[in-house]
């Protein structure tokens, strides 16, 4: 099918969507979610050729993490659709309304943006995951799902377009685009007709890619160079814990820890602790020269290891003398994604939330749980780490817009 085509299918069932009440998008939703269940073993098979491919091609272990389903991953996905639909509804919210003096009364009320178009990579849930939340917050959704995970893609939008099909919604509120050509994604960036906003959600090189080429607004989502400051008046045990955590319970995630900066007070004690849990999973730390002086089997750190998203057991490991030093090197490196400090001071966790420049910033917490599901939005379409219109998990509510609504009574302008 031609884009244009696509295009033109997307805005029309765009204008039903509007217009759907809360009720029928969650049936729409539940029938969606078992339709993913029932179709279970044919995502499977579908997802098992992406994957043995990939691994043909010597793909990355993390990434191959990321397009992997399993029964789990599918009934996560599910679940994801069930907990969207059981949230509230924030098209046509009322965000005001006041009255002038002239006697009209001028409100603003929350409406879809229309349709979204979404370019990413290796990640099949994200299929499922954006589809809802465009769904439920009355959008049509044109899917660009990458090459790799092509079959699981084409897979679970069948099984979406089914569920649709059995509530009797239209099955044209999301559309994969098959086709790999690279030529076909550049006119996708260029589809001003048809699309409202596009959202590219994967590596720094599919973001900057977009950003550069599109010519349809774009909501940036960013790559994640998360650090966790370890101060000095840290609990180690709860620093050890919170740092295995972030770094090894998934690789493959923007939101994995990638980055350490240890304050120097508390180095000589807790360096041995780390490099010891971490061994447990084999990460390689990449640390300054003091640091690798201090323990064996540190590996001397580059100038690039600071600003590297890994996404592989590998961690880089900065020793500071303050916090002043701690938030200039964060900031200056980080990806503006997710960053955690581990202490006990009052003041400087404080310090740390208000001078750190990020979506998301913890205090004595994993980065890991920067996540729509994990933060109630029931899935995300993508962490936004730009400014404007959004920031952080993008749920239902990032996904409107606002238009004024005035009442009058027959004013005129003088």
């Amino acid at each position: 099918m031609k884009l244009e085509e696509i295009g033109s299918r997307a805005k029309e069932v765009s204008r039903v969507l509007n217009n759907l009440g809360s009720t029928p998008k969650n049936e729409g939703l539940k029938a969606v979610a078992q339709a993913l269940l029932d179709g279970k073993d044919k995502i499977l098979e579908a997802n098992q050729k992406d994957v043995q491919a990939a691994l043909a091609k010597g793909m990355n272990p993390g990434l191959v993490d990321r397009l992997s389903l399993n029964d789990a991953r599918i009934q996560a996905m599910a679940e994801g659709l069930l907990q969207v639909a059981s949230l509230d509804d924030p098209v046509g919210e009322v965000i005001s309304m006041k009255p002038r003096p002239n006697g009209l009364l001028i409100g603003q009320k929350r409406v879809p943006l229309g349709v979204i178009g979404m370019i990413y990579e290796a990640r099949p849930n994200v299929t499922a995951d954006a589809f809802g939340l465009c769904f439920k917050s009355g959008n049509a959704v044109i899917l660009k799902g990458g090459s790799d995970a092509l079959e699981s893609n084409k897979a679970i939008v069948v099984q979406i377009r089914e569920g649709l099909k059995s509530a009797g919604l239209p099955k044209d509120a999301v559309q994969l685009i098959e086709s790999t050509d690279r030529e076909v994604t550049r006119q996708f960036m260029r589809l001003n007709d048809y699309l409202d906003v596009l959202i590219p959600r994967g590596s720094a090189g599919l973001i900057r890619s977009v950003v550069e080429n599109s010519t349809v607004p774009v909501i940036e989502t960013g790559t994640g160079n998360c650090h966790i400051f370890v101060d000095e008046s840290a609990d180690l045990d709860m620093a050890l814990n919170i740092i295995f955590n972030a770094k090894t319970q998934r690789i493959g995630v923007c939101n994995a820890c990638e980055s350490l900066v240890v304050h120097r007070a508390v180095a000589e004690e807790f360096l041995p602790l780390l490099k010891a849990r971490l061994d447990e999973k084999q990460v390689e730390i990449r640390a300054d020269k003091e640091a690798c002086a201090m323990v064996d089997g540190f590996v001397p750190a580059a100038e690039e290891d600071w600003g590297t998203e890994y996404l592989d057991y590998i961690l880089s490991l900065k020793l500071v003398d303050s916090i002043d030093e701690a938030i200039a090197h964060i900031n200056r490196y980080n990806t503006k994604h997710s960053e955690a400090i581990i202490t006990s001071d009052y003041a400087n966790a404080q310090r740390f939330l208000n001078e750190i420049d990020a979506a998301a910033v913890y205090v004595n917490a994993s980065t890991r749980f920067t996540d729509g599901f994990e933060f109630g939005f029931g899935a995300e379409i993508g962490i936004s780490t730009q400014k404007l219109h959004a920031r952080g998990p993008m749920g239902l509510k990032e996904l409107t817009t606002t238009k004024y609504i005035i009442y009058g009574n027959g004013q005129v302008r003088p």
